[in-house]
């Protein structure tokens, strides 16, 4: 049982970075007009 909230906590560290990047690519593509 201690494996899957492990996981879970792995999970949600991992999509709040993929979040970030997200959010950050967003802002890059805004900032940058070719």
């Amino acid at each position: 049982m201690r494996r899957i909230r492990q996981l879970e906590k792995e999970f949600s560290k991992l999509r709040e970075e993929r979040d970030i990047l997200r959010k950050a690519a967003k802002y890059f593509a805004e900032e940058t007009h070719w």
